[in-house]
C-alpha cells in the first residue's frame, strides 16, 4: 500500500524553474470553494476577497523584481496567471549568483543557487499572502470562513515554449469568464 505522504511531482524533472520564461499557472481554492466573486454575464465580478487577491497579484512584481505578471484573471475559486520571469539584468534585483566568501570577504559565484525567482517561491508567497489577508477578512468583514485552507496544497503550471502558445493561453485566460458554464472548475 503506498504511504499517503509519498506524492508525486507534478514538474517537468530536471527542469529550473528559476531561469527566464513564461509560465501558465492555475491556483485553485481548497475544495473548489467559490470565494472570489461571481461571473455575471460573462465578466468576473469580484467581491471584497476577489480585490484582496487581485491586489497580491499585483503586488507579486513589487517582491520579485524579476517577475511580471502578463495576463491573468481571478475567478470565482481559481486563478490564472502567465507569470514571466525575465531575468536578473535589472539593477534592483538582488544578486543571489554571487555570494562573499566569510573566510576572505571575497565575492564568488555562488553554487547551486537560483539566478532568478523560483516559480515554487513566487506561487507560495502569492498563497501566504491571500490567505493571511483572507484570514483578517473572516475576524474583522465577515468573510465566509473557510476549513484548514484557502489554496488546494498544490497548483498546476505549463511551461510556454512559444508565440503561438501563448497566444493561445492569453487568450484562454482573458475568455474564461465567457467560458465559465463550460469551465472544469464550474462546480
Amino acid at each position: 500500500m503506498p504511504n499517503k505522504f509519498d506524492r508525486r511531482s507534478i514538474r517537468l524533472k530536471g527542469y529550473d524553474y528559476s531561469k527566464e520564461g513564461l509560465y501558465f499557472v492555475t491556483v485553485c481554492c481548497q475544495n473548489i470553494a467559490h470565494r472570489f466573486g461571481k461571473v455575471v454575464n460573462g465578466q468576473m465580478v469580484l467581491n471584497a476577497a476577489g480585490l484582496m487577491v487581485d491586489r497580491w497579484i499585483k503586488e507579486l512584481e513589487n517582491k520579485f523584481p524579476d517577475i511580471q505578471i502578463d495576463e491573468y484573471v481571478i475567478m470565482p475559486n481559481h486563478i490564472h496567471l502567465i507569470i514571466e520571469n525575465i531575468g536578473l539584468n535589472n539593477a534592483s534585483a538582488v544578486r543571489v549568483d554571487l555570494c562573499v566568501d566569510p573566510h576572505d570577504n571575497i565575492m564568488r559565484p555562488a553554487e547551486g543557487e537560483h539566478k532568478g525567482s523560483p516559480l515554487h517561491n513566487v506561487v507560495r508567497w502569492l498563497k501566504t499572502m491571500t490567505t493571511n489577508y483572507y484570514i483578517q477578512g473572516v475576524k474583522t468583514l465577515g468573510w465566509e470562513p473557510f476549513d484548514k485552507k484557502i489554496w488546494h496544497r498544490n497548483y498546476y503550471e505549463h511551461i510556454i515554449r512559444d508565440e503561438r502558445a501563448y497566444n493561445n493561453i492569453a487568450q484562454y485566460i482573458k475568455n474564461n469568464p465567457l467560458k465559465w458554464n463550460e469551465d472544469k472548475f464550474y462546480g
